[in-house]
């Protein structure tokens, strides 16, 4: 189930589904009851007198900490160094176990000097997980950042993906993209496994709740020379510093979203970047975006919310192209016919 939520890959964003689940889970199983009887229970007898509704809710706390534990263990797997991974994952299973035995004695505790009833004790430990699980997600945001992305991805469309094996596990390179909608940077960071940092237009960058996530993704929002010329040379100057360390960068040559789900003009910011820093470029088309909620679909932003929920749409990247072979009109048209006449 993970793996298949996941997409086939580490997506650390199903952890707060996981701890969210665990909770709601374990709360209403405080709210059951089922008759106490002199004769045991029959497997029948029980699932008829209510015991249904605790197997379901013990079978949703074992598939949520799934949710939970899985991606964590893999995420701790994939970012070890491997020369000391061993010791890494042993660590882990030691720390476990300690946990385990605390809560077994916290638990013991609570019901016997404390006086907790068992459906009590499932109720506190619940809302224990609550504060520690929001705590976990203050310390480290890229969690609750990517459960964003992961919804989004998994809710309101259908994604497939094309031609992502293209994109390097490291070293520096540019992805350039049509630009649909508002949430096209998220699209992209939910299909590449690689972390990206956006180059973004400001006004976009700051619309409240995807906010955060771009923050936690280190976008380097943008404005034009001519709105502030100062902010304009900064981007190019931190564009340069982020291609320098390695980092994969994206950007949406056009400057702004289309009015009317065409492909326009590329403007010079791709040839200004790689005249700083040669670096690959990869390009990438978003299909099928056109006429949903975050795009304009000729009626402007965020009209009809239910138009186009859980469509269709494809994220389709290419072969890197060498910095020496980027023309913005070749790369404009390349993209215009990977994207082809599904807007």
């Amino acid at each position: 189930a993970c793996d298949r939520l996941c997409g086939h890959k580490i997506e650390v964003g199903l952890v707060p589904f996981g701890a969210l689940g665990l909770s709601i889970a374990a709360i209403h199983l405080t709210s059951l009851t089922v008759p106490v009887q002199a004769e045991p229970y029959t497997v029948a007898g029980f699932l008829a007198a209510g015991g249904w509704r605790v197997v379901l809710d013990l079978m949703l706390l074992s598939l949520f900490g799934a949710f939970f534990v899985v991606p964590l263990n893999a995420f701790v797997q994939h970012n070890s160094p491997e020369q000391r991974r061993a010791r890494i994952l042993a660590l882990n299973n030691l720390m476990n176990a300690f946990f385990m035995l605390i809560a077994a004695l916290v638990g013991a505790l609570l019901l016997t000097l404390a006086d907790l009833s068992i459906p009590q004790l499932f109720l506190v430990m619940a809302l224990m997980n609550v504060a520690v699980s929001l705590f976990i997600f203050q310390q480290v945001p890229l969690f609750a950042a990517r459960f964003l992305v992961w919804l989004l991805s998994h809710t309101l469309y259908r994604v497939k993906h094309a031609g992502l094996e293209h994109i390097p596990d490291r070293g520096a390179a540019v992805i350039a993209c049509n630009h649909v909608s508002f949430v096209d940077a998220l699209l992209l960071a939910g299909a590449v496994r690689r972390p990206i940092r956006f180059i973004m237009i400001k006004s976009i960058y700051d619309i409240p709740v995807l906010n955060f996530v771009f923050r936690v993704a280190r976008t380097i929002p943008i404005t034009s020379k001519k709105d502030d010329p100062g902010a304009y040379e900064r981007a190019f100057e931190e564009i340069d510093q982020a291609l320098a360390a390695g980092d994969l960068l994206c950007i949406f040559p056009e400057g702004a979203l289309s009015p009317d789900g065409e492909l326009h003009e590329f403007r010079p910011g791709l040839e200004k970047i790689l005249a700083r820093r040669p670096v690959p470029v990869i390009p990438m088309a978003l299909r099928g975006l056109w006429g949903s909620f975050f795009s304009a679909s000729g009626e402007g932003y965020f009209k009809h919310p239910f138009k186009r929920i859980w469509s269709r749409i494809e994220v389709v990247a290419e072969p890197a192209w060498p910095p020496e072979q980027v023309r913005i009109q070749a790369l404009q048209s390349r993209i215009l016919e990977m994207r082809g006449d599904w807007r």
